[in-house]
């Protein structure tokens, strides 16, 4: 059976682990196929990829629907289906990884260190995945990182982020999930 599933939110613990606990249990139901419906402005790259390696090794056929905006880790997930549409007016922005620093913190070396070895593994990661399902290199990648800029389904499609500009359908009748969260 064919399932959708709308996730429009910040990806961070809550989310995400709703978001797979929605997806394992169409799994466990015997789906065949699940149409993501995304958009997000991206969050933690820790859930973000948990979310990826998981969408990843579920039991059926993943298509994933950029219907507004996907930003930031948001892509990484997106880059999950195995078949990528996006609306004719969403967009995909692609940047960095940064860390947000609360209260008071001891700016030392070894702290700096450990900061920037994550970031530098979060960007090798993330630009591998990049590079895997689309036809961006990883100089292409870098610059990405480095623009942090917000592109359009036909820059998108131009290299192979998504397969096709599409609307999507969903048939009468086809079960529907959406996901909703407090804000």
């Amino acid at each position: 059976m064919i399932h959708w599933i709308s996730f429009s939110a910040e990806v961070n613990q809550q989310t995400s682990e709703s978001l797979i606990a929605a997806l394992a249990a169409l799994a466990n139901q015997g789906a065949t196929e699940v149409n993501l419906l995304l958009s997000t402005p991206g969050g933690n790259v820790m859930n973000g990829m948990n979310i990826y390696n998981i969408a990843r090794a579920l039991p059926f056929k993943l298509i994933t629907w950029n219907v507004g905006n996907v930003d930031s880790i948001g892509n990484v997930i997106f880059l999950a289906g195995t078949e990528r549409y996006a609306a004719p007016l969403s967009t995909f922005m692609f940047h960095g990884v940064g860390f947000d620093f609360q209260g008071s913190i001891r700016w030392e070396e070894k702290l700096l260190r450990e900061h920037l070895d994550s970031i530098d593994a979060n960007h090798r990661r993330i630009g591998l995945i990049i590079q895997t399902y689309t036809q961006l290199n990883e100089g292409d990648v870098v610059d990405l990182f480095k623009e942090a800029q917000t592109k359009d389904a036909t820059w998108a499609e131009r290299v192979g982020v998504i397969h096709a500009i599409r609307e999507p359908e969903i048939p009468a009748g086809a079960p529907v999930h959406s996901l909703v969260f407090q804000r």
